[in-house]
């Protein structure tokens, strides 16, 4: 069974497209904890709403808000998942049909994966968002006018997928396509090296630092790219002041293996 930890925090109209999205899957053999990290109220009536009629078990984690702490909520979430393949996702995402199914192509034994996204620009997020609810098939009727008019950044890889091989594969550990919001690992790979380091406050990183130490464990890092490509949201991020100490440490545990 698929895990798939879904973090989020005060956006709750695009909670509601994310989990629509989730609720077309293919495959339905997966449940979602949702890492709630401190949203309010509307985010818990919504979730509410949502698992009276959805068609895979939600469970809702809330942690107190005290400032960017999705490590700490994060790991909650790995504890508490039954799946033995965990898929991590962000609330600002809405997820191609496919997306489990391509998910549990790609899982492989002593493998990670690092998906890829599709970034939407304001207008279209905007306009998404004021759908009643979320429909791929009328997403991709114009597609390529998105792309033409700048509304996505990809056109391509929502329209062909690759499959399963070695090409997928990273020689050695790179910063490079490293998104939290769309990446996948064995719960038992997430539990040996301890889960995400809560120490990481703040926003920026803690994917990245998540990746390295699996890797540095041994793990093969594959990529996502052309298969389980989600769509972004756009948003403002409203404190990056954390991200250059996140990195430093992060550059430090690489220098540290390197010696």
């Amino acid at each position: 069974m698929i895990s798939v930890l879904l973090a989020t925090y005060n956006w709750p109209q695009a909670l509601k497209l994310c989990l629509e999205s989730l609720s077309t899957q293919t495959d339905l053999d997966f449940e979602i904890i949702i890492a709630d990290d401190g949203s309010t109220q509307a985010t818990k009536d919504l979730i509410e709403e949502t698992r009276k009629c959805f068609p895979v078990k939600i469970t809702h984690l809330w942690q107190e808000d005290q400032g960017f702490r999705k490590t700490r909520i994060l790991n909650q979430a790995i504890e508490a998942s039954v799946g033995e393949y965990l898929v991590f996702l962000d609330g600002d995402c809405a997820v191609q049909p496919d997306f489990i199914a391509q998910h549990r192509i790609l899982a492989q034994a002593n493998r990670l994966v690092t998906g890829s996204r599709v970034l939407l620009n304001d207008d279209l997020s905007k306009q998404l968002l004021s759908w009643p609810h979320w429909d791929f098939k009328k997403f991709t009727l114009n597609l390529l006018s998105y792309r033409l008019s700048g509304g996505i950044n990809k056109y391509w890889p929502l329209k062909i997928k690759l499959g399963d091989g070695a090409w997928r594969n990273y020689k050695k550990f790179v910063w490079r396509r490293i998104k939290g919001c769309n990446m996948a690992c064995w719960k038992t790979d997430a539990l040996a090296i301890g889960g995400f380091d809560e120490s990481m406050t703040g926003w920026g990183h803690e994917d990245a630092d998540f990746v390295f130490r699996l890797q540095n464990r041994g793990l093969i890092r594959k990529s996502g790219s052309w298969a389980t490509e989600v769509l972004h949201l756009h948003h403002h991020i409203n404190d990056q002041s954390s991200a250059t100490e996140n990195a430093h440490r992060v550059r430090e545990k690489i220098l540290a293996k390197a010696h």
